[in-house]
């Protein structure tokens, strides 16, 4: 059985659909909502991971939050502690994590290996850095989103499916961890699987609010 790692709903649609053309793409999706590429990524930002759903099922759902007494939400269920119970408890499931050329897919990447190494051997990775596809009008274009490739095209991708070795489970769960502990509010992609960081996280956080309040200041009200 494979399970399959996307980041973002929209990469699901045209992945499911190549699995009508080749059979033995056939598995389950997991899919992860996470704002990778604004800063940190804590506990908090858990409730926004989708669930895994069977192939041809309904779309994602996000978790939702169990309830506390006084009303509050707690907080969210830990998705890669439920991923590595399934591993434990399916020997023969691997993982494939399909990642394209983009800072959201990488930093995703770079969270799960981050806390799969104990599974060496069982995780793949597709990394669609640089590589020429069809459209829809036959010319070769460079994607950089999954959601953007054909599902015929996938048949292709498929054949990149290789193993996380040893030393990148080492190395660029290094990476995730110095991009953890990078005061950065902005994470750019330069190339390959190149994260650099942009800006300040702090600034990030008060400015934000600040421009949510003012988006959503009350229509003044005129006397009749």
């Amino acid at each position: 059985m494979i399970l399959h790692i996307v980041f973002g709903q929209s990469s699901v649609t045209n992945l499911k659909a190549a699995f009508e053309l080749d059979p033995q793409l056939e598995g389950r999706f997991y899919v992860t909502r996470m704002i990778w590429p604004l800063g940190r990524s804590s506990s908090s930002t858990r409730q926004t991971v989708a669930r895994h759903v069977k192939t041809g099922g309904t779309p994602c759902r996000t978790l939702p939050c169990r309830r506390r007494r006084k009303g509050r939400p707690s907080p969210p269920e830990d998705p890669v502690r439920s991923l590595k119970a399934r591993l434990r408890e399916e020997e023969e499931l691997i993982i494939w994590i399909w990642a394209g050329q983009n800072p959201t897919d990488v930093c995703g990447y770079y969270w799960l290996v981050s806390q799969l190494d104990r599974y060496s051997g069982r995780i793949h990775l597709i990394y669609l850095n640089n590589l020429p596809f069809l459209n829809e009008k036959n010319g070769v274009f460079y994607p950089t989103h999954l959601h953007q490739i054909l599902p015929k095209e996938y048949l292709k991708a498929k054949k990149l499916a290789r193993e996380v070795s040893l030393a990148e489970f080492e190395l660029d769960g290094d990476e995730w961890r110095r991009l953890m502990n990078e005061n950065a509010g902005v994470r750019l992609l330069e190339g390959g699987k190149k994260i650099r960081g942009k800006g300040s996280l702090i600034m990030i956080k008060t400015c934000w609010p600040l421009s949510e309040r003012n988006s959503r200041k009350p229509a003044k009200r005129h006397p009749p």
